[in-house]
C-alpha cells in the first residue's frame, strides 16, 4: 500500500526536522515558519506561505477563507504548532481544513515538544 504524496512528504518532514535540529523547542510558532520558509527553499520545496484556500459547504465555495501556514507542491497543507503536545483540537483544525477543502493531504507540525518535532499525517 503506497502513501499519497510519499515523496512530498518524506521531503517536508526532513525540511521540519532540519529546522527542530537547529532551533529545538521553546520558540514561537511564527519563527518557526519563518525557519521552515528558508529551509523550503534550500531544499527547492515549492511552497506558498500564509495563503488563502476556500472553504466549501455543500459543493459551494463560501466568501470566508481560511489561511494556511504554507501549502507545499500545490497540494499538501501544512499546518504548524508550537505547543508541547497535540491535542484533540489541533487534529479537529487540520480534519476541518481538509474537509472543508479539495485538499487530500494535510500535515500537523509541532515543535513545541521537547521530545523532537511532531509530524502526524491527515487524510481526507
Amino acid at each position: 500500500m503506497s502513501l499519497i504524496y510519499q515523496n512530498e512528504s518524506f521531503e517536508i518532514s526532513g525540511a521540519a526536522m532540519a529546522v527542530y535540529n537547529k532551533l529545538g523547542c521553546g520558540f514561537l510558532e511564527s519563527v518557526y515558519q519563518e525557519a521552515l520558509e528558508i529551509e523550503f527553499k534550500h531544499r527547492g520545496i515549492p511552497y506558498k506561505r500564509e495563503c488563502d484556500i476556500g472553504i466549501y459547504y455543500d459543493g459551494i465555495l463560501l466568501n470566508k477563507t481560511f489561511r494556511a501556514d504554507f501549502v507545499c507542491y500545490d497540494r499538501i497543507i501544512i499546518e504548524l504548532k508550537a505547543v508541547s503536545c497535540l491535542d484533540d483540537g489541533n487534529r479537529a483544525q487540520m480534519r476541518n481544513y481538509l474537509k472543508a477543502t479539495k485538499y487530500k493531504l494535510g500535515l500537523l507540525i509541532n515543535f513545541g515538544s521537547p521530545k523532537g518535532v511532531i509530524i502526524e499525517r491527515r487524510l481526507n
